[in-house]
């Protein structure tokens, strides 16, 4: 038996059916709880993108904040994972991030209320907070090794998972198809890129993070579009093929060798968990730093995120694989994204998604720097933080010699164990997720209530 084989029995004995019934089953239990507020309270949640009161302590802006979590989370997971996700388990596949994606909304907001709720200030003045400040201050000091164990998963995840080989692997096998640049090359250039903006801190990765996500977020969401368009009449077809695949087995077709309901709706989820990082833990280390006083204020914001990266970014992708016919072809990964890009925009389609993909994994391996950094100042303090920082851009580095298989395999395993701290705290504490989004739905009560009356009174 090889190291992959190994790898791959630990990736499917963490990703059974336990994690993945606690993933969704936190989402139900939050949308149950909060009365389905991922549909009702979206509306207000878009508005508050541009329009959050930025009132409160913190770093960077909602929006930054926003954007931060959006660097890491919209990136390989909505290009390469999705594809990653049809070639295994078929079309079927698709339905099940939907259903990941909607009940995540709601992990999410609970996630970025109890960030703001219990952030706190490091020794350099700069806010932290996410599930080990939440398990540590909301659940009581006897949780600390939960903190802990969170905290290492977080490291782990930043250094060998999503932080640095998917996204680097991706970005050397694109632009090598595209450009034929020797993978080492690619990697030594992004190593440089990446150390220039992490040892400027939060704000510096923010002010990339806000320039280049929602840019690039349009323009890709744009050409996906052509390709809907440009397969129109096949819409309906598909979308019966996509609900119907969820829940029968998926035949062998093309190079497409078949798949199983179990194998779409594990790698459906576990792929959309990867990408949007609903439950992961990852998006409240983020969310900590906002400047907001109201935690669910922050909430709202957050959930926004998995809404933009699931609902939007990776619907259009898997639509694009399936209504072009590519899903069935012998290329996985990257290169089959391209391979619909290409049927639509035959010169530049290929090119664009080079480019699209190389800034977004840019933005994620940025994103996730910060995070790994949080973990480890929470671990070791502030003293070793640029030590982190230079291990993070040597793994960046290291990140362009593996092989695709092995590196979703390491990433996979890495992510499943910061899940399962996170998923326990939230269960843990959605009483106070509860009563804060209360005392901020009468604020806003309050807030119409006085709009009327001034209103009225002239």
């Amino acid at each position: 038996m090889n190291l992959i084989d190994i790898l791959d029995k630990i990736d499917k004995f963490i990703w059974g059916p336990p994690l993945l019934v606690l993933l969704v089953g936190t989402g139900i239990l939050f949308s149950l709880k909060l009365g389905f507020l991922q549909l009702s309270k979206l509306p207000r949640a878009l508005k508050l993108i541009f329009k959050a009161e930025n009132s409160g302590n913190g770093d960077i802006s909602s929006f930054g904040a926003l954007c931060t979590a959006l660097a890491a989370t919209v990136g390989t997971g909505n290009i390469v994972g999705v594809a990653t996700a049809l070639k295994a388990g078929g079309p079927g596949a698709l339905f099940w991030m939907w259903v990941a994606a909607f009940f995540g909304m709601a992990t999410k907001y609970a996630e970025g209320v109890l960030a703001i709720k219990y952030r706190v200030k490091d020794k350099n003045g700069q806010i932290s907070g996410g599930p080990m400040y939440y398990i540590l201050n909301g659940m009581g000091e006897k949780f600390r090794p939960l903190a802990i164990f969170f905290a290492v998963s977080g490291i782990l995840v930043a250094l060998l998972g999503i932080g640095t080989f998917t996204q680097v692997n991706s970005i050397t096998d694109s632009i090598n198809a595209s450009f034929g640049i020797n993978p080492k090359i690619t990697g030594v250039v992004l190593a440089l890129l990446v150390a220039l903006v992490v040892f400027g801190g939060l704000k510096s990765i923010s002010n990339v993070a806000t320039k280049v996500v929602p840019a690039m977020s349009i323009i890709y969401i744009g050409v996906c579009l052509l390709i809907v368009v440009a397969y129109f009449k096949e819409i309906p077809t598909t979308f019966v093929l996509i609900v119907k695949s969820a829940f029968t087995p998926t035949a062998a077709m093309g190079g497409f060798l078949g798949s199983t309901v179990s194998m779409a709706i594990r790698n459906g989820i576990a792929r959309g968990v990867f990408s949007n990082e609903s439950g992961l833990g990852s998006a409240p280390i983020a969310a900590a730093a906002a400047k907001t006083q109201w935690p669910a204020e922050q909430g709202l914001i957050s959930m926004t995120g998995t809404f933009i990266d699931s609902l939007i970014i990776c619907t259009l992708t898997g639509f694009s694989l399936v209504l072009s016919g590519v899903w069935q072809s012998d290329l996985n990964g990257a290169l089959m994204t391209q391979a619909a890009f290409k049927s639509v925009l035959p010169g530049v389609g290929p090119l664009f998604l080079t480019l699209s993909l190389s800034l977004f994994a840019f933005t994620t391996i940025l994103g996730w720097s910060y995070y790994g950094e949080r973990c480890f100042e929470f671990l070791f303090g502030v003293k070793g933080l640029n030590g982190y920082r230079a291990l993070f851009v040597a793994m960046v580095l290291l990140g362009a010699f593996l092989k695709l298989e092995m590196v979703w395999i390491i990433a996979d395993i890495v992510n499943g164990l910061m899940a399962i701290p996170n998923l326990i705290a939230l269960i843990a504490l959605s009483s106070v997720v509860a009563s804060e989004t209360k005392l901020y739905m009468d604020y806003l009560d309050s807030k119409e209530s006085k709009k009327d009356l001034t209103s009225n009174i002239i």
